[in-house]
């Protein structure tokens, strides 16, 4: 794989915003719905800005667009700040004109005896949508996409995983101390995502130089679930020059 490299996050962002864009527009032109698979983090969030300003200012309009996010904590209600629904919602849902029931995250707080059931209508929800159109994607320092944490190969469904002692590091800041992190979460599969006809993966910054590094020039391998995306016949990434530094 190729990576798009450019100048800086901008620039990277407004190349995927222009894509997601003319599809949306296109499938809003012939009556038919876009479906999009959503990423939180701090990653997307420059392109949900861009979406939203698309919106607001050119009138690119969502109100046929149905969305299903990567990821979910398991044990954080909706409102809970650091759930990825609330996230979302701050992020983008309440700043342009997407109807509710057009909005899929996984649940955080579905019963245990109840995930597996959960997982598979999830799945079986993408599918009854037509399959997701447009996968944006971030990525871990262990290489996880979506909460794909190693080893997690390309035969992963929907699921309920534990996260890496790293992953939940780094959450640490935003929920004052790692030991308040969730240590589980449900998370589309590397086969979920894989199934998705166009996948943007964006990265910026040094620190994730060395992953995207081993994950475009490294072989495939469920010790880091993004290789699996070389497999793709339409992943792209889409780089600063920082996280591009060491290809």
């Amino acid at each position: 794989m190729t990576p798009n490299v450019y100048s800086d996050k901008t620039e990277a962002v407004l190349a995927v915003a222009e894509e997601m864009t003319n599809l949306i527009k296109a499938n809003n032109a012939a009556n038919q719905t876009t479906v999009l698979g959503l990423a939180t983090g701090g990653t997307p969030v420059p392109l949900y800005q861009e979406l939203i300003r698309r919106h607001k200012e050119e009138g690119l309009s969502f109100a046929k667009v149905i969305t299903f996010n990567l990821d979910e904590y398991s044990g954080l209600e909706k409102d809970h700040p650091e759930s990825y629904w609330y996230f979302m919602h701050q992020q983008l849902f309440n700043h342009i004109d997407i109807p509710a029931e057009n909005i899929n995250l996984p649940s955080g707080t579905v019963a245990e005896d109840e995930i597996e059931a959960h997982c598979a209508a999830y799945e079986k929800a993408i599918v009854d949508a037509g399959g997701l159109d447009y996968q944006i994607l971030g990525i871990g320092r262990t290489g996880h996409i979506g909460f794909n944490e190693p080893p997690s190969d390309d035969s992963t469904r929907t699921r309920q995983v534990i996260l890496h002692e790293i992953t939940r590091q780094d959450a640490g800041p935003a929920f004052d101390g790692v030991e308040n992190v969730p240590s589980k979460a449900i998370t589309m599969g590397v086969a979920t995502v894989l199934d998705a006809k166009r996948i943007a993966l964006m990265a910026w910054g040094e620190s994730k130089a060395d992953i995207i590094a081993a994950t475009l020039k490294g072989e495939i391998t469920p010790d880091i679930p993004a290789t699996y995306l070389q497999s793709h016949k339409n992943a792209q990434f889409f780089l600063d020059q920082a996280a591009a530094s060491k290809l």
